[in-house]
């Protein structure tokens, strides 16, 4: 009887949360009884000891789980281009297009940001597990733009302790709907998982995690603002989640905005525009900037000739 074992670091996003709660919302595959299960079973490990379902899971905790009798098809290499914006001996970071998941999924095991990587770079950070190698975060699948992929395990480790301190600069760029007022803000609303909807988020829930987003307005259009957002934090679907509690939902959001954009978009207009970090190696600062992608500049030009 085999079985197939999941091994990441706590990200910060399910820090304080219970061992079956976070686990469950961080592997999207399994649902919070299935893991409860596993864990019964004596299966998942914290730190090298047996975990129980109420422990609350810390930042960068090592968890090891065990699934028994789960068939995982081989998470073949894929000859997919890739736009390298960074590389060095430790990790790069890729320019991601639009409508491309990360990483695999139960259903979805090809084409993915990882098959790709796995062609590209032979040596990819073990941390994650064998469906997210090189993964030390993630943007969301019709989001474009700079994501950092490791190389080894100690700079894993080291990019994911510099995004629990907040330490890693991010700037992303999007369009919103409706006109923002204000040449810039603030959004300091908690967000976790919405209670009725475990593929959404949502602000001001029981057990949601600090959340603070700063934004600033570089062009207003008749209908929508386009707009440099600062994550101080990093929760699943900040931006998206913060401007439309704020009455300006990210344009082509379908999954938080009240309705569909008048443009052809392929869902949300959002691109991870920058990336700032120290390297691991010699902790020297770097700079990665992501142009922004055709259809985004394309769209620009629409909305300036309206």
């Amino acid at each position: 009887m085999g079985s197939e074992e999941f091994r990441f670091l706590v990200p910060e996003e399910i820090e304080g949360a219970r061992a079956d709660k976070g686990i469950s919302d961080y592997l999207d595959d399994f649902s919070r009884s299935r893991i409860q299960s596993i864990i019964k079973d004596g299966k998942v490990f914290i730190n090298g000891k047996k975990a129980d379902a109420d422990d609350r899971l810390k930042a960068l905790d090592e968890v090891v789980m065990e699934v028994p009798d789960i068939v995982i098809p081989d998470i073949l290499p894929e000859d997919i281009p890739l736009d390298i914006l960074y590389e060095d001996e430790e990790l790069l970071v890729v320019n991601k297009p639009k409508d491309m998941v990360v990483h695999p999924a139960v259903g979805h095991y090809s084409g993915t940001l990882v098959n790709a990587l796995m062609f590209y770079c032979h040596d990819l950070s073990g941390i994650n597990g064998i469906l997210r190698p090189g993964i030390v975060h993630r943007i969301d699948k019709d989001t474009t733009g700079a994501l950092i992929v490791c190389k080894t395990d100690d700079a894993h480790r080291d990019i994911a302790a510099q995004l629990k301190e907040h330490s890693i600069k991010r700037l992303y760029r999007a369009i919103v709907c409706g006109v923002i007022k204000e040449d810039e803000g603030t959004v300091d609303a908690p967000i976790g998982r919405h209670p009725n909807d475990r593929k959404k988020m949502a602000a001001n829930v029981r057990g949601a995690k600090r959340a603070v987003t700063h934004f600033r307005v570089i062009e207003r259009f008749k209908e929508h603002t386009y707009i440099e957002c600062r994550l101080e934090t990093g929760r699943t679907h900040q931006i998206r989640v913060h401007m439309a509690l704020i009455h300006h939902p990210v344009m082509g959001d379908e999954v938080y905005s009240s309705g569909r954009s008048k443009y052809r978009t392929d869902g949300q207009v959002l691109h991870a525009y920058m990336s700032g970090f120290k390297k691991p190696k010699d902790g020297s600062y770097i700079e990665v900037t992501a142009p922004l992608p055709e259809y985004f500049e394309e769209l620009l030009v629409k909305l300036r000739n309206r």
